[in-house]
């Protein structure tokens, strides 16, 4: 069953001259499905992310498409013709993103907890105090940080345990489609495979699909379901994880595949190596913690 489907979608930067970001794109994301979203620096990924949830600033400008959202009970919400207050009221319950930047997203002068709480008082006014805190602690738990941490403030807590918080964060009000735009890029080896793991272990736990954007093609070859490898806006090649890994048929996407050097052999010389020993050094990193 699909429960997100982009249609000939396009983003616009209004510029002199006119940049085309993004161009005709068309994706269908699975229920409870990770699509992983490939590509590298500039080919844009997080435009067509923020396109998607419309979180788009000027001089960026959707031209041309649409994005449905398919709902649980049958409905099927059209994203690009919901007014600010539909919107608001749809964003993070229905459609959620985790962004690159945890630092940059969280409130600096903001306990986690009153970020946390400024979520319920929009979307659940309905909650209590008390059970408004307990969800906090309990959204903490779920992505293994101490609820403690809850009168913290961002700058108090690693960089691992603030994308966590982030995490929490875009699954408080329970979304069917979380979108995350390289939530790992910033962190070292360990802590993101603990990042990878909590993501899966919460995937399989709640059923919320995910979209996965990155420009590390073998994380994506690990974690995802389906890969779409994007290249000057436009997809280039869409199947699923192992058959790209194996079979890939576009030249770009064979391009992004050599393009991670082996631990071993000579310069120049891979081909699948580097795949391998990528998975293996990530196996090696789950054994050890």
């Amino acid at each position: 069953m699909t429960v997100l489907s982009i249609e000939n979608f396009s983003v616009d930067y209004l510029v002199d001259p006119v940049v085309h970001a993004v161009k005709n794109v068309s994706l269908e994301l699975r229920r409870g499905e990770v699509l992983g979203l490939a590509g590298e620096s500039g080919c844009g990924k997080s435009t067509l992310a923020y396109g998607i949830i419309r979180l788009l600033k000027p001089p960026a400008a959707i031209t041309s498409g649409r994005a449905v959202f398919h709902s649980r009970e049958g409905l099927e919400i059209d994203w690009n013709a919901l007014d600010a207050e539909e919107l608001r009221a749809n964003r993070w319950e229905k459609i959620s993103m985790v962004f690159q930047g945890a630092m940059n997203s969280l409130n600096p002068v903001i306990s986690i907890r009153d970020q946390f709480e400024d979520v319920f008082l929009t979307h659940r006014p309905e909650m209590s105090r008390k059970d408004r805190r307990a969800r906090c602690a309990e959204l903490l738990e779920r992505v293994g940080v101490d609820p403690r941490r809850l009168t913290s403030y961002p700058h108090e807590l690693s960089g691992g345990m603030r994308q966590r918080v982030m995490i929490a964060m875009a699954m408080a009000l329970e979304p069917q489609v979380m979108i995350m735009d390289e939530p790992t890029t910033a962190l070292d080896v360990v802590v993101q495979r603990e990042i990878l793991r909590e993501i899966t272990r919460l995937r399989d736990e709640l059923g919320f699909a995910v979209v996965f954007i990155t420009h590390d093609l073998p994380l994506l070859l690990e974690i995802s379901d389906r890969i779409a490898v994007m290249r000057s806006g436009e997809i280039v090649e869409l199947g699923d994880a192992a058959e790209l890994y194996t079979n890939p048929r576009h030249e770009y996407t064979k391009q992004l595949l050599a393009s991670f050097p082996s631990l071993t052999g000579d310069r120049g010389s891979f081909v699948r190596g580097a795949m391998d020993d990528r998975l293996l050094a990530l196996d090696a990193v789950e054994v050890t913690s």
